[in-house]
């Protein structure tokens, strides 16, 4: 018998990419369970199933930096409880991340994809489920977005939850209206302004960070972060890169432009979430 769960949770996250750099994603997991029927007639209670993979995926792998621990781009120390990463990009630029293991998922793959992701993900879940369950399929894929659409990777310390980890990401629509009317124009130049973008705020920059590369650092709940980042894969702002202030910050960039018109603007956080700002100039 084959039991299937499809859109089970969705994901955000940030992975390392020999090529892109720091990419913020979102995946919609699903799910499928290969088994004998047990005493009750199931493979396998689906309340048993969305506990058991939402609970994993949330805890290992939603906000996290995803780690391909067999990439030869990578350079990994783990001391105690903290983690370093070394990781070199195609132009011999490198990305440097350090901060307490909960804030990494270290995967054994040569690189980060869907396929890679899943087949780890299943191996760390082997012995999760009742001996009726004889396989289990996770898969992985993205929201259909037919207009424009960014990744962005952020870390917001004052945050009490699992958003304060200095590297995790979302992949995001954008909406821009002005007076009114949809802008496939600005909407097209904020999704290639913020392709594969870290947004840094600007407080959390080191001393003397203003340089190339920057360097990120802060103290959170969770502990203690510092990102490295060449300057032209990252934008800096002067508020926190939560989706609210973010939608502020592009209405008002936009309006800057747009001057007597008013502008308003739906950014995404993921799927399905954002926040709505509004300006004029």
């Amino acid at each position: 018998m084959h039991l299937f769960v499809d859109n089970l949770i969705n994901i955000d996250f940030s992975y390392l990419d020999h090529h892109r750099g720091l990419v913020g994603e979102t995946w919609l997991a699903n799910a499928a369970l290969d088994g004998a029927l047990d005493e009750q007639g199931m493979v396998c209670d689906f309340g048993v199933v969305k506990k058991t993979l939402r609970h994993w995926l949330d805890e290992e792998l939603d906000h996290r930096l995803l780690v391909p621990t067999g990439s030869p781009h990578l350079v990994l120390e783990e001391n105690g409880d903290r983690v370093s990463v070394d990781w070199r990009l195609d132009s011999g630029r490198h990305i440097k991340v350090s901060g307490p293991r909960q804030a990494f998922a270290l995967v054994e793959a040569d690189i980060i994809d869907m396929g890679s992701v899943a087949a780890w993900s299943v191996a760390q879940l082997a012995s999760a489920f009742p001996t009726s369950v004889e396989q289990l399929k996770l898969s992985f894929s993205c929201e259909e977005i037919n207009d424009a659409f960014y990744h962005y990777s952020h870390g917001l310390k004052k945050h009490g939850g699992n958003c304060q980890r200095i590297a995790h990401g979302h992949r995001s629509r954008i909406q821009v209206f002005v007076n009114g009317e949809r802008s496939a124009r600005w909407e097209e130049k904020w999704a290639e302004r913020w392709r594969d973008i870290y947004l840094g705020t600007r407080e959390d920059l080191v001393p003397d960070g203003n340089g190339d590369p920057l360097n990120f650092a802060y103290r959170a709940q969770q502990g203690e972060f510092a990102l490295e980042i060449p300057a032209d894969c990252c934008e800096l702002v002067d508020c926190d890169t939560t989706v609210e202030q973010l939608a502020m910050y592009i209405a008002n960039t936009i309006a800057a432009d747009e001057p007597g018109h008013e502008v308003r603007v739906r950014a995404f956080e993921g799927l399905g979430k954002g926040a709505v700002a509004s300006a004029r100039r």
